[in-house]
């Protein structure tokens, strides 16, 4: 679908905001300060300045209105205040959102020379009522001021606005991006307008204020379509903020997303000429022909801090030269020149199909560059040197992510993946395929389908394209098919059971891939997020790594599943003696950035249900279970995740409900979520010889775990183990229930217990 919008009316719409902005401040000043002679208060020396983005009558409909009373210091400050009271008091009961001050012209010269905030929104101030003459010498002023320390003040600027993206991420690739305060978002937009008016740089200023404008229109839709100031696209108003401009929803996201980027390359490039005017004079070498460079590689040189394709490089006879520049310039930490890479995007020429060794191992020394791999990367795509290289890249671009725990897009996060492969290269036995993988491996998310399993073949022809043998492009594919294997049933499974670790290796089947998986599984998840790899995901997916290394190595004994009981080998059971019936003891103790509690019940139905209904009313969200009956005792280990768990607070909070005077059915009742999907029951077969599996997905809620524990309880059964995992707000919990001889159900059993508790979650 192509965008209808009327640009001209929204731009139109904004300075028709300020316009009638401006109405209403003229009329309350003029209320306050007459001219007709008859007020002391009469002539020069006072002023409303519009500033910010109402100076630059760029209003959307719920901005603040940035406005100073300004004036001169010899006006009395009693008439000053008398006028402010004036005009802010009325626009308050309009209700008006005003981000006023008062200053007389020394102290806003003074602001503007500490605050580069307020220096930058003074360039742009605009007289709305008053003394204009006042105004345009503080202008001139601010400007002659901001001029002759540009120097220094570019620097705040750099810092600040560094400090922001850290916060706020990329408008391109960040998973929720802030029209405003991203990088490439308007903030970015006005700077350009601040580093120009330095005259240390040029900035096409038709092209900047172009894309501030399309920007601009973005934002206004999302008020309108919002109702309030907000400047995060989020998913939930995307389709609302794309039917008021005429487009699809995946076509607003990427008309964002492309805006941000070119606004941020535009910066990226300004940036670098900023650098280039500060940089102390160098004597550079000039040659008959031109200015020196120096070699890098063949037709590749450095020249103004910027890798560069040489002037006698062609390359359309030539085309590995690009790879070469990107390389070079990726290693060295230096960015590629961006007419270099429009160069080679016009000239270059088609690589052989398969590539050359020379251009496999050049584009595998490009991703396992380390960070420099990221703005290189950026240039190349932005050129369209990327859509030569590796044509499949045009599905992923921009795409976001429909995980909330994903905080970049898909092409942004496959690039911070290499970064961070190419920190535990040395860790594997092959680090070209690790660095490929780490590329390709949600390649499949722009086709329909398992991305996972889309993505294998396409992985597998890019490889062989890339100059990769049959074999080795069969594990770069399997490993884009299996990277979401450790972490999936790390949290999902019993890493206990041998059976677990036995299903995994029957798929890894050798060391040196378990190693390339386990790598490209920590890389992975670390480009994804903190929550991603937290230490409780990291440790139980470091734990069953090793469970697998166990297996493989026929050296290593491992435990059989007739061996296994539900715990642990490694956890001691402690101690105890005759247990009444709502009797109990519990330890608790640190564990992957939670707590591990241990806790000793006597052995009766439903005692997991009524320990899982006290631990959701004490406020713990639950990650895993597990319990073992020694006689008359039940032993049972609760893995939650909060850190700071008081044994004897929690001990008397439990007391009520193991002692049976909780109504927990009462307090633990199931909440309705308006238009929630129906919950997901699955029997998983196979998957364990010693108990049956049975998977809950629904959206998460105080009580659930009690839910699914006391329905099992009602049917005479147990739970030996649980494992809790939540994705934004969707749980995904798997149960291993056994019958009251501790064996795996029948499947009748089986299948009443799937449907009942379908029925107790709905």
């Amino acid at each position: 679908m192509t965008h209808e919008f009327d640009k001209a009316a929204l731009a139109q719409q904004r300075s028709d905001r300020a316009l009638e902005a401006d109405r209403r401040l003229r009329q309350l000043f003029a209320e306050a300060v007459p001219t007709d002679g008859s007020d002391p208060r009469e002539g020069p020396g006072l002023a409303l300045v519009a500033v910010g983005g109402y100076g630059r009558s760029e209003l959307s409909p719920f901005s603040d209105l940035d406005v100073v009373l300004l004036h001169d210091p010899s006006v009395d400050e009693s008439v000053v205040r008398e006028v402010a009271e004036a005009i802010w008091y009325p626009l308050w009961n309009d209700g008006v959102a005003l981000d006023h001050s008062v200053r007389d012209t020394v102290q806003m010269r003074e602001a503007a020379a500490t605050d580069h905030r307020a220096a930058m929104g003074m360039l742009d101030a605009r007289t709305v009522a008053g003394d204009s003459g006042l105004v345009m010498a503080l202008r001139s002023q601010v400007l002659a001021d901001w001029r002759r320390d540009a120097r220094k003040r570019v620097e705040e600027v750099r810092e600040a606005r560094n400090t922001r993206i850290e916060r706020a991420g990329w408008l391109a690739h960040a998973a929720v991006p802030d029209l405003k305060e991203s990088g490439g978002g308007l903030r970015d937009s006005v700077i350009l307008r601040a580093l120009v008016a330095t005259w240390l740089i040029d900035v096409p200023h038709g092209e900047s204020e172009s894309l501030r404008s399309d920007l601009l229109d973005v934002r206004d839709a999302l008020h309108q379509t919002v109702g309030r100031r907000v400047e995060r696209l989020d998913a939930d108003a995307i389709p609302d903020v794309a039917r008021f401009l005429g487009m699809g929803a995946e076509e607003l996201d990427l008309h964002a997303r492309q805006l941000g980027r070119r606004i941020a390359h535009l910066a990226s490039l300004s940036w670098h000429k900023i650098d280039e005017a500060l940089a102390p004079p160098t004597k550079r070498s000039i040659t008959p022909t031109g200015p020196a460079v120096t070699p890098l590689a063949e037709g590749v040189g450095v020249l103004d801090g910027e890798v560069i394709v040489t002037g006698k490089a062609d390359p359309t006879t030539d085309p590995e030269v690009a790879l070469r520049a990107a390389a070079a310039a990726a290693r060295a930490g230096l960015p590629l020149s961006p007419g270099s890479a429009v160069r080679l995007a016009a000239s270059m020429g088609e690589l052989p199909d398969p590539w050359s060794p020379s251009s496999s191992r050049l584009m595998v020394d490009l991703l396992s560059s380390g960070q420099g791999l990221v703005r290189v990367w950026d240039e190349l795509d932005f050129a369209g040197v990327v859509d030569l290289l590796l044509p499949e890249w045009v599905a992923i671009r921009l795409r976001g992510s429909s995980s909330p725990v994903h905080r970049f897009t898909v092409d942004r996060h496959s690039l911070e993946t290499c970064v961070y492969a190419a920190k535990v290269k040395r860790d594997v036995a092959r680090p070209d395929l690790l660095a490929v993988a780490a590329l390709l491996h949600d390649i499949g998310k722009g086709a329909e389908g398992d991305h996972s399993e889309v993505g294998e073949p396409m992985a597998v022809q890019i490889a062989r394209r890339w100059g990769f043998s049959e074999d080795d492009a069969a594990v770069v594919g399997k490993l884009v098919r299996w990277h979401l294997l450790l972490p999936t049933i790390a949290t999902r499974r019993d890493i206990e059971d041998p059976s677990t670790a036995a299903n995994v290796a029957e798929i890894v089947e050798t060391e040196d891939f378990l190693d390339l998986l386990a790598a490209l599984t920590a890389s992975d998840a670390q480009a994804t997020s903190p929550a991603a790899w937290s230490p409780w995901r990291q440790g139980l997916t470091e734990g069953l790594v090793e469970k697998v290394r166990g297996v493989l190595d026929d050296s290593v004994t491992t435990p059989t599943a007739e061996d296994y009981e539900g715990w642990p080998a490694d956890v001691p059971i402690p101690d105890h003696g005759a247990m009444g019936p709502s009797d109990f003891t519990l330890t608790v103790e640190p564990h992957q950035g939670g707590s591990l509690l241990t806790i000793v019940t006597s052995d009766r139905q439903g005692v997991m249900a009524d320990l899982a209904g006290g631990l959701a009313l004490a406020g713990l969200a639950i990650r895993s279970a597990r319990t073992v009956t020694l006689g008359d005792a039940a032993v049972s280990l609760w893995e939650v995740s909060r850190a700071d768990v008081d044994a004897a607070r929690l001990t008397d909070r439990l007391r009520p409900a193991m002692a049976g005077e909780l109504d927990l059915s009462g307090r633990l009742e199931l909440t309705s979520i308006p238009d929630a999907p129906d919950a997901r029951v699955r029997l998983l077969d196979r998957l364990s010889e010693t108990a049956t599996l049975v998977e809950v997905r629904v959206q998460d809620r105080r009580g659930l775990v009690w839910t699914v524990c006391d329905q099992i309880a009602s049917m005479g059964l147990s739970i030996r183990s649980a494992h809790m995992s939540t994705y934004g707000d969707e749980v995904r919990d798997v149960f291993y229930v056994v019958d009251g001889d501790g064996q795996p159900l029948d499947d009748a059993t089986a299948t009443t217990l799937r449907d009942g508790l379908a029925t107790a979650l709905a």
